[in-house]
């Protein structure tokens, strides 16, 4: 290989001592070059040593002078004062929406009520709340939101083994189906604290219809959620045809499998910390249960 690096460097007029003499003096100025100036180095570089531009590039980055890390400076909020408590106020009378649907509802609603005389915000605090960014809107009630909402938490899931007799249904293999298919969710009602017994709501919702039924259940053991299910099934106003749920052991456990393959009911589940694979009865478990509870 120095053999072919050294005959490509005479063919091109250089040696390699002398290739090697360019590189170590351009290396130091493509360090601290501009990005225009680096350009030109480079092009420079090649048209003298006729190598390949990346990997000339390459060539004059190693073993160059390392420049200065960069000091990070984070810039100050503008976000400061009666913006988060108004902007609270405003999430709490939207029904506690995200960013991507609070935003445009602040758009709506601030000049609304100005008009009607039920509102008046300061003006750097309206210009704030009007131009602010979904992002921007869910980090400020970020920890709005973990006080307020603390029943996020992880609960155990069954085995594989289990879960391989429930196939998979995502949200965009939901083509609309006659009514009877519902998808089953369960809304734990234990606060911040995950630990001993604690009252939940059985949520079903109809995918054809939103037809939806809840049923409060002492705890999550299957025992209470499989009579909950055949409580429900027959007060829906058509034959049940198919169950969907999410992973949890309330669900995938092998009294209600057996009970669906004997009814002959379909029994599906979502993928694993996909919500949107449920999405027709988690939209209800805030709407329905959390603001009723």
């Amino acid at each position: 290989m120095e053999e072919d690096e050294h005959r490509r460097g005479e063919e091109m007029g250089l040696t390699v001592r002398q290739r090697q003499a360019v590189m170590n003096e351009l290396r130091a100025k493509y360090a601290h070059a501009s990005k225009k100036e680096k350009s030109k180095i480079l092009d420079g570089f090649v048209d003298l040593t006729h190598l390949n531009r990346s990997y000339a590039r390459s060539v004059l980055r190693a073993g160059g002078v390392r420049v200065k890390n960069h000091i990070h400076r984070p810039r100050a909020s503008v976000y400061t004062g009666a913006v988060l408590p108004a902007l609270t106020e405003f999430w709490h009378l939207s029904g506690r929406l995200c960013g991507k649907r609070l935003v445009p509802f602040l758009q709506r609603i601030i000049p609304f009520l100005e008009t009607r005389g039920q509102l008046n915000l300061a003006p750097a605090v309206r210009d704030l709340l009007l131009r602010m960014s979904p992002a921007t809107c869910d980090r400020l009630l970020r920890d709005v939101r973990r006080r307020e909402e603390p029943w996020e938490h992880p609960h155990p899931r069954p085995g594989t083994l289990l879960l391989r007799q429930v196939p998979v249904q995502t949200a965009a293999e939901w083509n609309p189906p006659r009514p009877g298919f519902v998808a089953v969710d369960l809304v734990t009602h234990e606060g911040s604290i995950a630990g001993g017994e604690y009252a939940c709501t059985l949520d079903v919702t109809d995918v054809a219809t939103g037809w939806t039924e809840t049923r409060a259940v002492r705890n999550k053991s299957q025992e209470y959620i499989f009579a909950a299910l055949r409580d429900i099934r027959s007060d829906l106003p058509f034959p049940l045809l198919g169950i969907h749920s999410d992973n949890g052991s309330e669900f995938m456990n092998n009294h209600l499998i057996r009970y669906c393959h004997q009814q002959h009911i379909t029994l599906t589940r979502s993928r694993p910390y996909r919500k949107n694979d449920n999405c027709f009865v988690e939209q209800k478990n805030w709407s329905i249960v959390r603001r009723t509870v």
